[in-house]
């Protein structure tokens, strides 16, 4: 069975990303809802996937610098 988790870690790294690239500020409330996805998604994640949120967590730490 996937991930569901992981699945929404991506989705809300996904939004953030289209908001900034489309321009868009992104709000804190966002960004809180991306670390507790990645935060939620570590509870069940194999080593693999745990490589996957660790570099969603870097990306969102460079989107979070950016602003």
């Amino acid at each position: 069975m996937a991930n569901n988790f992981m699945q929404q870690a991506r989705n809300a790294m996904n939004r953030i990303t289209n908001m900034t690239n489309g321009g868009q500020n992104v709000s804190e409330q966002e960004k809180q809802a991306a670390r507790n996805a990645i935060q939620s998604a570590y509870t069940s994640a194999s080593p693999e996937e745990q490589e996957q949120l660790q570099q969603l967590e870097e990306q969102l730490n460079r989107h979070n610098q950016l602003q």
